[in-house]
C-alpha cells in the first residue's frame, strides 16, 4: 500500500514536470510589494484566500503555527510546495516563491494557457470576494507593525509584524465620556467620508495628537482606536530612521485602513541638533507633504508628546494635525472608571474621602493608580485605601494629607508601625512600589563615584 502511494505520488510529479517542459502552463506572480514598494494589497487578498483552501492540508510540506489565539494551530504553506485549487472545471496550483532572508515574498499561480482567458479575471474576482468575506467574518486579526533598521541595499520590506492583541477599547479608558463619545463620533464619520474628502480634494486621512504626562493613557489610547475601526498599527521608531528620504519610504510601505504612529515626538525634536539625518523639516513633509497626500489614504495619524508648550506652533497648525487631546492625570470622574474595570466596583463608602482628596489638589497618573489596584485586585477596600494612602503621601497636593487624614475615621484605616496605611499582603503606596528602585539608583551612583575615584587616583 505505501508503495502504491508513493509511485502514484511519483507519477504526478513527473506529469507535471513533462507539461512544464512543454509549456502548456503559465506562471502568474503576485509579490508582495509592488514597484513602488508599496504592500500589494492582491498579496494579502491571495494569502487569505490560499490559507482557507482545504487543500492545503494536501501539500507536500505545510507548517504548522501558532495562531492569534494560543489555541489557534494555522497551516501555512510551506515555499516552494504546490497546492491545487478548481475553478469552472479548470485546476491551478498555487506555490510561495522561496525568497532570500529579509526578502519580500511572492505567491505564484500556475494556470494552463488554454483556461487563461476564459477563467483569469473571474478567479481573481473570486478571490476577491472570498477574502472581502473572511474579513467581515472577523477572521482577520490586526497586526502591529515595526519598523527596522535599514541594511544597506536590500530591496526588502523594513516592516516587521506581530500579532497586535492589545485589549483595550474606549469602554475600559479612564476618560470623559463626553470626549469618548465625540472621538468615537468622529471616527465614525470619517470610516463613511471618502467621499466626501474627495471632493473637497484632500487626503483622506486624520491626524491626532495626544499630549499629556507619562503614564495618562495614550498609547492605551492608539490601541483602542485600533480595536474600534479595525486598523492595523504601524509604530515608527524615529531613532531607526536614517533621513528625510527613509521616513518617506516608510510612509510608502504603509497599507490603507492603518494607524501610523509617532511616539514622544517632542523628546525628538528636542534632540534633534544631536542627529542631522532626519529633521523636522522631514517631519512636517511626513505629517502633510504630497507624499502622504498621494499614499497616505484611509490612514491615522498618532502623534504623543509629553507636552507642547515648546514645539513650534507649525508644526501643529491645522492640516498637519486635525484634532488636539490632551491627557491629564486622574481626576475622581477617571478613578471611579479605573475602579470600575480594575476592581469590578461602582460605588463604595470610601469614594467621598477619594473625591474630597482630589478637591484637595492632589492627582497620579492612571497607570500609577491601576497599579495599585492590580496589586490589591483581592480587595477592592484594600485597593481603594492603597490609592488614598498613595494620593496623600505622592501625590501632587502633598499639603493635603493630613486634613484628609483626621476626616478618615479609624475603622476605614488600619495603620502599620511607620504609620502607613496597610491591609494585608500587596503594594500600598505607589512609594513602596519606588522604594526598590531608588535603593539600586542609590548603590549605582555609589559605585559610579568609587570608579571615578580609582579613575582619578591612576
Amino acid at each position: 500500500m505505501l508503495f502504491k502511494t508513493g509511485l502514484i505520488y511519483t507519477t504526478k510529479k513527473l506529469h507535471r514536470k513533462v507539461q512544464d517542459w512543454f509549456h502548456v502552463y503559465q506562471f502568474l506572480k503576485v509579490p508582495e510589494l509592488n514597484e513602488s514598494m508599496q504592500r500589494n494589497q492582491l498579496h494579502r487578498k491571495v494569502s487569505l484566500y490560499l490559507h482557507s483552501l482545504p487543500s492545503i492540508e494536501d501539500s507536500d510540506f505545510t507548517n504548522l503555527v501558532t495562531g492569534n489565539n494560543q489555541n489557534d494551530i494555522v497551516l501555512t504553506l510551506d515555499p516552494n510546495q504546490t497546492i491545487e485549487d478548481h475553478f469552472l472545471g479548470a485546476t491551478l496550483f498555487w506555490f510561495k516563491q522561496k525568497t532570500e532572508p529579509n526578502r519580500s515574498s511572492a505567491f505564484v499561480l500556475k494556470i494552463r494557457k488554454t483556461d487563461k482567458r476564459r477563467i483569469l479575471r473571474p478567479y481573481l474576482r473570486h478571490i476577491h470576494a472570498v477574502s472581502d468575506e473572511i474579513e467581515n467574518q472577523g477572521k482577520r486579526y490586526l497586526r502591529l507593525f515595526m519598523n527596522v533598521a535599514s541594511g544597506g541595499g536590500g530591496s526588502g520590506t523594513r516592516w516587521k509584524s506581530v500579532p497586535f492583541n492589545h485589549p483595550a477599547t474606549f469602554e475600559t479608558m479612564a476618560m470623559e465620556l463626553d470626549l469618548k463619545n465625540k472621538i468615537k463620533s468622529d471616527l465614525e464619520l470619517f470610516l463613511k467620508a471618502k467621499q466626501y474628502y474627495r471632493r473637497l480634494g484632500r487626503a483622506w486621512k486624520r491626524s491626532f495628537l495626544l499630549y499629556g504626562p507619562s503614564g495618562t493613557g495614550k498609547s492605551s489610547f492608539v490601541a483602542a482606536i485600533a480595536n474600534f475601526l479595525c486598523y492595523d498599527v504601524y509604530d515608527v521608531d524615529l531613532s531607526k530612521v536614517r533621513g528625510d528620504s527613509d521616513l518617506k519610504f516608510l510612509l510608502l510601505e504603509t497599507t490603507a485602513k492603518s494607524i501610523i504612529v509617532v511616539e514622544d515626538l517632542d523628546r525628538f525634536l528636542a534632540e534633534e541638533s544631536q542627529s542631522a539625518s532626519l529633521t523636522a523639516s522631514g517631519i512636517q513633509n511626513f505629517m502633510d507633504g504630497i507624499l502622504s497626500s498621494c499614499c497616505g489614504e484611509e490612514r491615522i495619524m498618532v502623534f504623543t508628546m509629553n507636552s507642547k508648550e515648546c514645539i513650534d506652533p507649525n508644526l501643529l497648525r491645522p492640516g498637519r494635525v486635525d484634532v488636539h487631546i490632551h491627557f491629564p492625570v486622574c481626576d475622581f470622574s477617571a478613578f471611579k472608571t479605573l475602579a470600575s474595570s480594575y476592581l469590578g466596583v461602582k460605588e463604595h463608602k470610601l469614594f467621598p474621602q477619594v473625591e474630597e482628596i482630589f478637591r484637595q489638589g492632589a492627582s497620579l497618573s492612571p497607570a500609577e493608580i491601576s497599579e495599585l489596584m492590580i496589586a490589591n485586585r483581592n480587595s477592592p477596600s484594600r485597593a481603594i485605601k492603597s490609592v488614598i494612602g498613595a494620593l496623600q503621601t505622592d501625590g501632587d497636593g502633598r499639603g493635603c494629607g493630613d486634613v484628609i487624614g483626621r476626616q478618615m475615621g479609624d475603622d476605614d484605616v488600619d495603620e502599620g508601625p511607620e504609620g502607613v496605611l496597610c491591609g494585608g499582603e500587596g503594594f500600598t503606596t505607589v512609594k513602596d512600589l519606588r522604594k526598590l528602585y531608588g535603593f539600586f539608583r542609590l548603590r549605582n551612583a555609589k559605585r559610579s563615584r568609587s570608579s571615578n575615584c580609582l579613575v582619578n587616583e591612576r
